[in-house]
């Protein structure tokens, strides 16, 4: 079977988040996708199938090495990439994903593809037993945390508003208090900053204890931030990201908010590379 690997978020070689996709899996099993994700110890493995609804140009599964995920942003985009290169022709002006989420559209925003965010599956406050947990496992008082909320849209997130960006980078998890925690953190740059928010993911639970750039996590803070203006008009509709930046990557992630009310729409975008072309034996 062909196999990609593709750098997703960053424009540098080797500075984003790496995603292994195999073409035409359709004949492997289950076992047998869990056993190579595990073996490529990468944050995701995808596997692109034959679709099922007619609407879908692509099925796709996404493995961690712990668990098989309904969706991840930066499989998402990766896939769609390593698909569209290897001659995928979208049936219209969108490529349409099948995963289980349900049909996530990803388009081409100029030289980047994006895909729009999917509705959270658990959303609101986070009560306070749990808000404990998030803090012991961020080594956090409780007067460091400026907000919280659930923003789980497949991989489970809790999301954690720190004092800055500074104090999201200075972060030193515990990693024995997670649980099955999969929490997110983001703080505010300077104003005029290249980036408007800094970004980090932990999910050690699922075999990822930071993952380096993440596209679920941004959408589903994109979705939290904006949605209840959470930082007023401190963050415009349209913002980029950093991620990665504590664990030596450079990650870039463009969100954009279209639409108003009802009608809103979350598109989150980045940077699509190939890094590795080859074939998997199994």
């Amino acid at each position: 079977m062909r196999m990609s690997q593709v750098d997703v978020f960053s424009t540098e070689p080797l500075l984003g988040n790496p995603v292994a996709v195999v073409h035409d899996a359709d004949d492997l099993t289950t076992e047998q996708m869990a056993a190579f994700a595990r073996w490529t110890n990468l944050s995701e493995t995808t596997f692109l199938l034959r679709p099922t609804d007619p609407a879908a140009d692509y099925r796709l599964r996404i493995f961690t090495p712990g668990e098989e995920l309904p969706f991840a942003g930066h499989p998402t985009l990766g896939s769609a990439h390593a698909w569209l290169e290897a001659g995928g022709l979208a049936q219209g002006e969108t490529v349409v994903q099948e995963c289980g989420a349900g049909l996530v559209p990803v388009r081409r925003d100029g030289e980047r593809l994006a895909f729009a965010a999917p509705p959270l599956l658990r959303s609101g406050p986070v009560e306070e037993a749990d808000l404990a947990r998030v803090r012991r496992a961020l080594g956090l008082a409780p007067d460091e945390v400026r907000a919280a909320a659930w923003v789980d849209n497949g991989p489970g997130w809790v999301a954690v508003l720190l004092r800055d960006a500074d104090a999201v980078l200075g972060l030193r998890p515990d990693w024995s208090a997670f649980d099955d925690l999969e929490i997110g953190v983001v703080g505010a740059h300077a104003t005029g900053s290249e980036a408007a928010l800094e970004v980090r993911a932990f999910c050690p639970g699922i075999g990822v204890p930071e993952d380096p750039v993440t596209g679920s996590l941004n959408a589903g803070l994109a979705q939290w931030l904006l949605g209840e203006r959470v930082l007023g008009e401190g963050l415009a509709t349209s913002y980029v990201a950093a991620q990665g930046t504590a664990i030596g990557r450079r990650g870039r992630v463009h969100v954009d908010l279209e639409g108003q009310g009802s009608d809103a729409q979350v598109w989150v975008g980045g940077a699509t590379r190939t890094t590795i072309a080859g074939e998997l034996h199994l």
